[in-house]
Protein backbone atom coordinates (compact mmCIF):
# COMPACT_ATOMS: atom_id res chain seq x y z
CA UNK A 1 0.00 0.00 0.00
CA UNK A 2 1.27 3.46 -0.85
CA UNK A 3 1.47 6.16 1.50
CA UNK A 4 2.03 10.19 0.41
CA UNK A 5 3.52 12.22 2.83
CA UNK A 6 2.90 15.73 2.56
CA UNK A 7 5.37 18.54 1.86
CA UNK A 8 4.03 20.03 5.38
CA UNK A 9 4.50 16.91 6.96
CA UNK A 10 8.53 16.32 5.16
CA UNK A 11 9.48 18.98 6.18
CA UNK A 12 8.92 18.91 10.07
CA UNK A 13 10.24 15.24 10.08
CA UNK A 14 12.96 16.63 8.56
CA UNK A 15 13.57 18.89 11.61
CA UNK A 16 14.32 22.97 11.95
CA UNK A 17 15.57 24.60 8.93
CA UNK A 18 18.90 26.69 9.47
CA UNK A 19 19.13 29.63 10.05
CA UNK A 20 20.39 31.83 6.79
CA UNK A 21 23.50 33.51 6.66
CA UNK A 22 23.15 37.44 6.37
CA UNK A 23 23.10 39.00 2.57
CA UNK A 24 25.78 41.40 3.38
CA UNK A 25 26.97 44.41 0.65
CA UNK A 26 29.85 46.73 0.45
CA UNK A 27 31.19 49.35 -0.54
CA UNK A 28 35.22 49.71 -1.39
CA UNK A 29 37.06 46.75 -1.48
CA UNK A 30 38.80 47.54 1.98
CA UNK A 31 35.35 47.42 3.27
CA UNK A 32 34.09 43.88 1.57
CA UNK A 33 37.62 42.66 3.07
CA UNK A 34 37.18 43.23 6.04
CA UNK A 35 33.68 42.16 6.66
CA UNK A 36 34.78 38.96 4.07
CA UNK A 37 37.13 38.26 7.19
CA UNK A 38 34.61 38.33 9.64
CA UNK A 39 31.97 36.27 7.43
CA UNK A 40 34.55 33.32 6.83
CA UNK A 41 33.47 30.09 5.78
CA UNK A 42 29.83 31.21 6.28
CA UNK A 43 29.43 33.51 3.10
CA UNK A 44 30.69 35.84 1.32
CA UNK A 45 29.16 39.43 0.91
CA UNK A 46 28.94 41.29 -1.66
CA UNK A 47 31.34 44.16 -3.29
CA UNK A 48 29.58 47.31 -5.09
CA UNK A 49 33.10 48.77 -6.28
CA UNK A 50 35.67 45.52 -7.76
CA UNK A 51 38.87 46.04 -9.33
CA UNK A 52 38.99 49.36 -11.60
CA UNK A 53 35.69 51.03 -10.34
CA UNK A 54 35.42 54.63 -8.95
CA UNK A 55 33.82 55.53 -6.07
CA UNK A 56 33.32 59.19 -7.14
CA UNK A 57 31.58 58.86 -10.42
CA UNK A 58 29.96 55.00 -9.46
CA UNK A 59 26.94 53.90 -11.44
CA UNK A 60 24.67 51.21 -9.88
CA UNK A 61 24.07 48.07 -12.56
CA UNK A 62 20.53 46.87 -11.94
CA UNK A 63 22.08 43.68 -10.34
CA UNK A 64 23.60 45.82 -8.08
CA UNK A 65 20.43 47.89 -7.02
CA UNK A 66 18.58 44.51 -6.67
CA UNK A 67 21.30 43.14 -4.21
CA UNK A 68 21.08 46.15 -2.38
CA UNK A 69 17.43 46.20 -2.14
CA UNK A 70 17.75 42.50 -1.20
CA UNK A 71 20.83 42.82 1.37
CA UNK A 72 20.25 41.77 5.19
CA UNK A 73 22.98 44.30 5.60
CA UNK A 74 24.69 47.07 4.21
CA UNK A 75 28.00 47.78 5.12
CA UNK A 76 29.78 51.17 3.83
CA UNK A 77 32.21 53.93 4.62
CA UNK A 78 28.94 56.82 4.82
CA UNK A 79 27.92 59.29 2.75
CA UNK A 80 31.34 61.30 3.35
CA UNK A 81 32.73 58.84 0.71
CA UNK A 82 29.98 57.82 -1.38
CA UNK A 83 27.29 60.06 -1.50
CA UNK A 84 25.86 58.11 -4.26
CA UNK A 85 24.94 55.06 -2.11
CA UNK A 86 23.09 57.14 0.47
CA UNK A 87 20.43 57.63 -2.12
CA UNK A 88 20.37 54.46 -3.55
CA UNK A 89 19.35 52.66 0.28
CA UNK A 90 16.57 55.01 0.53
CA UNK A 91 13.56 53.10 1.79
CA UNK A 92 15.19 50.04 2.01
CA UNK A 93 14.20 48.20 4.65
CA UNK A 94 17.69 46.02 5.95
CA UNK A 95 20.19 46.94 8.31
CA UNK A 96 23.59 49.22 7.54
CA UNK A 97 26.54 50.16 9.09
CA UNK A 98 28.35 53.13 8.77
CA UNK A 99 31.86 52.76 9.51
CA UNK A 100 32.64 56.22 10.16
CA UNK A 101 29.53 56.56 12.83
CA UNK A 102 31.16 53.48 14.87
CA UNK A 103 32.03 54.61 18.45
CA UNK A 104 35.60 55.44 18.89
CA UNK A 105 36.65 55.59 15.06
CA UNK A 106 39.29 57.95 14.91
CA UNK A 107 37.99 60.59 12.29
CA UNK A 108 40.31 63.75 11.77
CA UNK A 109 40.04 66.83 8.72
CA UNK A 110 42.00 66.93 5.41
CA UNK A 111 45.59 68.06 6.21
CA UNK A 112 45.92 66.63 9.42
CA UNK A 113 48.35 64.17 8.43
CA UNK A 114 51.25 65.31 8.34
CA UNK A 115 50.22 67.53 11.59
CA UNK A 116 50.38 63.43 13.79
CA UNK A 117 52.82 61.62 14.63
CA UNK A 118 51.47 59.04 15.92
CA UNK A 119 53.62 56.26 15.03
CA UNK A 120 51.23 53.51 15.38
CA UNK A 121 50.64 53.91 18.77
CA UNK A 122 48.99 56.28 21.27
CA UNK A 123 45.82 57.19 18.90
CA UNK A 124 43.50 59.47 20.83
CA UNK A 125 40.27 58.03 19.14
CA UNK A 126 38.21 60.27 21.30
CA UNK A 127 35.22 61.88 19.06
CA UNK A 128 34.40 65.05 20.62
CA UNK A 129 34.57 66.62 17.04
CA UNK A 130 32.95 64.84 15.16
CA UNK A 131 29.12 63.08 15.30
CA UNK A 132 28.78 60.05 15.49
CA UNK A 133 25.34 59.35 15.35
CA UNK A 134 24.02 55.77 16.43
CA UNK A 135 26.06 55.53 19.32
CA UNK A 136 22.58 54.74 21.37
CA UNK A 137 21.60 51.41 19.62
CA UNK A 138 21.24 48.60 22.37
CA UNK A 139 23.07 46.00 20.17
CA UNK A 140 26.31 47.75 19.55
CA UNK A 141 28.33 50.60 19.05
CA UNK A 142 27.61 50.29 15.37
CA UNK A 143 26.02 53.44 14.38
CA UNK A 144 22.72 52.99 12.13
CA UNK A 145 21.42 56.43 12.86
CA UNK A 146 20.17 58.31 8.87
CA UNK A 147 21.83 61.68 9.82
CA UNK A 148 24.66 62.77 8.53
CA UNK A 149 23.69 66.76 8.39
CA UNK A 150 27.19 67.36 9.82
CA UNK A 151 29.10 66.47 7.23
CA UNK A 152 27.65 66.99 4.05
CA UNK A 153 30.35 67.53 1.76
CA UNK A 154 29.96 68.95 -1.41
CA UNK A 155 27.30 68.43 -4.23
CA UNK A 156 29.26 66.21 -6.42
CA UNK A 157 29.78 62.27 -6.17
CA UNK A 158 32.81 62.50 -4.55
CA UNK A 159 34.08 64.77 -1.60
CA UNK A 160 35.40 67.96 -1.20
CA UNK A 161 38.70 68.37 0.43
CA UNK A 162 37.40 70.47 3.31
CA UNK A 163 36.09 69.40 6.21
CA UNK A 164 36.31 65.72 7.32
CA UNK A 165 38.62 63.17 5.32
CA UNK A 166 36.48 60.31 4.53
CA UNK A 167 39.75 57.87 3.49
CA UNK A 168 39.41 56.36 7.59
CA UNK A 169 40.08 52.67 6.60
CA UNK A 170 43.91 53.60 6.13
CA UNK A 171 44.06 53.80 9.81
CA UNK A 172 44.99 50.22 10.56
CA UNK A 173 43.43 51.20 13.96
CA UNK A 174 40.23 51.94 13.01
CA UNK A 175 40.18 48.68 10.84
CA UNK A 176 40.86 46.51 14.06
CA UNK A 177 37.41 48.87 15.58
CA UNK A 178 35.25 47.76 12.90
CA UNK A 179 35.58 44.35 12.73
CA UNK A 180 34.47 44.04 15.92
CA UNK A 181 31.71 46.23 15.12
CA UNK A 182 30.51 43.69 11.83
CA UNK A 183 31.14 41.00 14.14
CA UNK A 184 28.79 42.23 16.60
CA UNK A 185 26.20 43.09 14.13
CA UNK A 186 26.57 40.00 12.05
CA UNK A 187 25.61 38.26 15.19
CA UNK A 188 22.74 40.62 15.90
CA UNK A 189 21.01 39.49 12.52
CA UNK A 190 22.20 36.00 12.85
CA UNK A 191 22.95 34.85 16.49
CA UNK A 192 23.19 31.08 16.11
CA UNK A 193 26.75 31.98 14.33
CA UNK A 194 27.70 35.02 16.52
CA UNK A 195 30.10 32.91 18.37
CA UNK A 196 31.79 32.31 14.86
CA UNK A 197 31.74 35.99 13.88
CA UNK A 198 33.08 36.60 16.96
CA UNK A 199 36.01 34.59 16.49
CA UNK A 200 36.65 35.27 13.59
CA UNK A 201 36.71 39.08 14.45
CA UNK A 202 39.64 38.62 16.94
CA UNK A 203 42.11 36.45 14.30
CA UNK A 204 41.61 39.43 12.07
CA UNK A 205 41.93 41.62 14.80
CA UNK A 206 45.05 39.93 15.76
CA UNK A 207 46.55 39.75 12.43
CA UNK A 208 46.33 43.01 11.27
CA UNK A 209 47.67 44.28 14.90
CA UNK A 210 50.58 42.15 13.81
CA UNK A 211 50.64 43.57 10.52
CA UNK A 212 50.33 47.01 11.76
CA UNK A 213 53.81 46.49 14.19
CA UNK A 214 55.43 45.73 11.26
CA UNK A 215 54.29 48.27 9.04
CA UNK A 216 55.43 51.05 11.77
CA UNK A 217 59.06 48.87 12.17
CA UNK A 218 59.82 49.16 8.33
CA UNK A 219 58.44 52.79 7.73
CA UNK A 220 60.42 54.20 10.40
CA UNK A 221 63.18 55.01 7.67
CA UNK A 222 60.46 56.95 6.05
CA UNK A 223 59.99 59.39 8.94
CA UNK A 224 61.24 63.19 8.41
CA UNK A 225 61.22 62.30 4.96
CA UNK A 226 58.46 64.97 3.25
CA UNK A 227 56.62 63.52 0.18
CA UNK A 228 54.38 64.40 -2.02
CA UNK A 229 50.85 62.52 -3.42
CA UNK A 230 48.40 63.16 -6.14
CA UNK A 231 45.42 62.98 -4.00
CA UNK A 232 44.69 64.03 -0.66
CA UNK A 233 44.04 60.91 0.18
CA UNK A 234 46.90 59.89 2.65
CA UNK A 235 46.31 61.43 6.12
CA UNK A 236 45.46 58.58 7.96
CA UNK A 237 47.72 56.83 6.85
CA UNK A 238 50.45 59.44 7.24
CA UNK A 239 49.54 60.40 10.97
CA UNK A 240 49.44 56.72 12.36
CA UNK A 241 52.80 56.19 11.09
CA UNK A 242 54.33 59.15 11.73
CA UNK A 243 55.06 60.33 7.88
CA UNK A 244 54.48 63.81 6.72
CA UNK A 245 52.34 64.34 3.27
CA UNK A 246 53.71 67.78 2.17
CA UNK A 247 51.03 68.36 -0.24
CA UNK A 248 49.24 66.94 -3.38
CA UNK A 249 48.69 67.81 -6.67
CA UNK A 250 44.86 67.79 -7.11
CA UNK A 251 42.65 69.57 -4.06
CA UNK A 252 39.75 67.70 -4.49
CA UNK A 253 38.68 64.27 -6.31
CA UNK A 254 36.87 65.92 -8.50
CA UNK A 255 38.77 69.01 -9.95
CA UNK A 256 41.63 69.58 -11.95
CA UNK A 257 44.26 71.14 -10.34
CA UNK A 258 44.32 75.01 -10.98
CA UNK A 259 47.44 76.82 -12.79
CA UNK A 260 47.86 78.77 -9.76
CA UNK A 261 48.64 76.27 -7.56
CA UNK A 262 50.46 74.10 -9.98
CA UNK A 263 52.86 76.88 -10.14
CA UNK A 264 52.68 77.07 -5.56
CA UNK A 265 53.92 73.52 -6.07
CA UNK A 266 56.43 73.12 -8.72
CA UNK A 267 58.29 76.70 -6.95
CA UNK A 268 57.80 74.79 -3.44
CA UNK A 269 59.83 71.60 -4.55
CA UNK A 270 62.11 73.45 -6.91
CA UNK A 271 65.37 72.89 -5.60
CA UNK A 272 64.50 70.34 -3.15
CA UNK A 273 64.54 66.49 -3.79
CA UNK A 274 61.46 65.33 -2.79
CA UNK A 275 59.44 62.35 -4.20
CA UNK A 276 56.28 62.63 -5.77
CA UNK A 277 53.53 59.75 -6.01
CA UNK A 278 50.83 59.59 -8.86
CA UNK A 279 48.08 57.26 -8.09
CA UNK A 280 46.16 54.92 -10.03
CA UNK A 281 43.00 55.54 -11.94
CA UNK A 282 45.00 59.05 -12.29
CA UNK A 283 47.16 59.55 -15.38
CA UNK A 284 50.83 59.41 -14.25
CA UNK A 285 51.91 61.87 -16.34
CA UNK A 286 51.25 65.23 -14.42
CA UNK A 287 52.87 64.14 -11.56
CA UNK A 288 55.54 62.28 -13.66
CA UNK A 289 56.35 66.13 -15.50
CA UNK A 290 56.07 68.38 -12.15
CA UNK A 291 58.65 65.58 -11.20
CA UNK A 292 61.15 66.63 -14.39
CA UNK A 293 60.40 70.23 -13.20
CA UNK A 294 61.66 70.20 -9.97
CA UNK A 295 64.08 67.48 -10.22
CA UNK A 296 62.19 65.52 -8.03
CA UNK A 297 61.85 61.33 -8.01
CA UNK A 298 58.75 60.10 -9.53
CA UNK A 299 57.51 56.95 -7.08
CA UNK A 300 55.01 54.25 -7.94
CA UNK A 301 51.69 54.98 -8.42
CA UNK A 302 49.98 54.37 -4.85
CA UNK A 303 46.31 53.00 -4.49
CA UNK A 304 44.36 54.26 -1.44
CA UNK A 305 41.13 52.26 -1.93
CA UNK A 306 42.54 48.76 -2.84
CA UNK A 307 41.18 49.65 -6.62
CA UNK A 308 43.98 47.57 -8.39
CA UNK A 309 43.46 44.70 -6.14
CA UNK A 310 42.21 41.37 -5.57
CA UNK A 311 39.69 41.47 -3.77
CA UNK A 312 38.61 38.84 -1.22
CA UNK A 313 39.69 38.52 2.94
CA UNK A 314 43.31 39.50 2.03
CA UNK A 315 43.19 42.73 0.30
CA UNK A 316 42.78 44.98 3.49
CA UNK A 317 46.79 43.89 4.14
CA UNK A 318 47.71 43.64 0.61
CA UNK A 319 46.87 47.16 0.72
CA UNK A 320 48.26 48.64 3.99
CA UNK A 321 51.59 46.53 2.51
CA UNK A 322 51.01 47.95 -1.00
CA UNK A 323 51.68 51.60 0.41
CA UNK A 324 54.81 50.95 2.40
CA UNK A 325 56.32 49.66 -0.69
CA UNK A 326 55.48 51.87 -2.23
CA UNK A 327 56.25 54.93 -0.14
CA UNK A 328 59.80 53.50 1.00
CA UNK A 329 60.57 52.42 -2.53
CA UNK A 330 61.18 56.29 -3.03
CA UNK A 331 61.37 57.93 0.31
CA UNK A 332 63.79 55.65 2.05
CA UNK A 333 66.96 57.25 2.69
Amino acid sequence: MRYTISVALASLLAGPALAEVPRVVTDLPPVHSLVAQVMGDLGEPDLLLGQGADPHSFQLRPSQARALANADLVVWIGPEMTRWLERALEGRKGEELRLMQVAGTHLQDFGEGAAHDHAGHGHDHADEDHDHAGEGHDHADEGHSQGDEAHDHGAHEGHSHTGLDPHAWLDPENAQLWLTAVARELGHLDPENAATYAANAEAARAALAELDRETAARLEQARNQPFYVFHDAYGYFAGHYGLTVQGSVLAGDAAAPGAAHLADLRAEMAGTPRCIFPEAQHDAKLAQQIAQETGAKAGPALDPSGSTLEPGPQLYANLIRGLADGILSCVAP
